[in-house]
């Protein structure tokens, strides 16, 4: 059964970053138009990266001895949560920064954390996740992509698809069949570290409605790795990815993929008013939100306890980003009043949110999935 979730407050050292870091974006994002700033998560500047590495927020929680801040998960949540706010371009370290980090922190050997981790705080070594394949919706158990044994090290053969960034990353952490067949499921999953420079790699990014190019499908052709490729223990990578899931589903991410539009939106309604209607759609949207931070904070509390609280995490994606969807929908009936003359960036904010938001509920795994996840946790089924 899924149980409480206790309210968590973050630590007035945590929220004691806040300054600092909205000074910097004022300075590094502040002239850019909100059109391009909406697109936030999802957009890559390296360049960008290398500027928060050189400030040391790069691995904020990675020990210092593997080049982090040794810094606690509410301090990186206080930075996420105002990169987003800002509409900063993140994509570029994110999934290292999230999600692949501190997996090999946990799971990794000693060579691999030293050889990754200060890569990662670098901002030298960017990350992408193969979890799903093609021809197989959302079942990620249904893996047919394999790494066998050759020698000392890997042959790598099979496909991963929606990969986000995988053209622009380095690397690629990926769930591999390393024994039995798809049908066994769960067993014999393992995870792989894939060189996405290695002969045999084959990657096609997909054009989305947004037009941009975030998506890859990516083909592996008798791709030989070494044998230090494989993190953890082999057999276990079902248990793993379970694990790293907990952090992709449970962040600021999963409640702020819209916040540029809100936040445009709302300036403009302070400008000029736009009647009692409006005003309340916008109080009622905060509240939603606040709702949904809180949530998300107390996820965040779990993990610093050293819980995996993966139902939790489910829920608050599953609810974060019908929140999320829900935004560029309401926004645009209130704009389509007779007479109601909205600014350019403001419409072309609403017109970029809009064409993303349905993949919101896609991303780190469908509605569907995850309120299958929900109601077994709740013992529904």
């Amino acid at each position: 059964m899924i149980g409480a979730l206790p309210l968590a407050a973050i630590p007035p050292e945590d929220e004691a970053l806040r300054p600092e870091i909205r000074a910097f974006l004022q300075e590094a994002v502040g002239e850019i138009p909100p059109e391009r700033r909406a697109r936030s998560w999802m957009g890559f500047d390296p360049g960008f990266s290398r500027k928060l590495a050189g400030r040391g927020w790069l691995g904020l929680t990675f020990p210092k001895e593997y080049g982090g801040a040794g810094r606690g998960a509410f301090a990186r949540y206080v930075l996420v949560e105002e990169l987003l706010a800002a509409g900063a371009p993140v994509s570029a370290h994110w999934i290292a920064d999230r999600q692949s980090g501190p997996l090999i922190q946990r799971f990794g050997t000693e060579e691999q954390r030293r050889f990754y981790l200060p890569r990662i705080c670098r901002a030298e070594a960017f990350f992408c996740i193969g979890m799903s394949e093609p021809n197989t919706g959302s079942d990620l158990a249904s893996v047919t992509t394999r790494a066998v044994r050759e020698g000392d090290g890997w042959r790598l053969n099979g496909a991963k698809i929606w990969t986000t960034n995988a053209q622009h990353s380095h690397y690629m952490i990926a769930l591999v069949r390393t024994s039995g067949a798809p049908g066994d499921r769960h067993k014999g999953l393992s995870q792989i570290i894939v060189d996405l420079h290695a002969p045999g790699v084959r990657i096609s990014p997909i054009r989305d409605l947004a037009g941009d190019a975030h998506f890859s499908e990516v083909v592996f052709e008798d791709v030989l790795l070494p044998g230090d490729a494989l993190i953890g223990e082999e057999g276990s990578g079902w248990m793993q990815v379970n694990a790293e899931l907990a952090f992709e589903r449970s962040g600021p991410e999963r409640v702020l993929s819209s916040a540029v539009l809100l936040d445009e939106w709302a300036n403009w309604l302070r400008e000029v008013g736009a009647g009692e209607a409006a005003e309340a759609l916008l109080g009622r949207l905060i509240a939603h939100l606040a709702v949904l931070r809180a949530m998300s904070i107390a996820v965040t509390g779990r993990l610093v306890e050293g819980e995996s609280p993966i139902v939790e995490a489910a829920l608050v994606k599953d609810l974060g980003t019908e929140f999320e969807q829900m935004i560029p929908t309401v926004i645009a009936e209130t704009l389509a009043r007779p007479g109601l003359v909205a600014p350019g960036s403001l419409m072309r904010t609403l017109a970029y949110t809009a064409a993303i938001a349905p993949s919101f509920s896609l991303r780190g795994g469908t509605r569907e999935i995850l309120r299958g996840m929900i109601a077994r946790g709740m013992g529904l089924r």
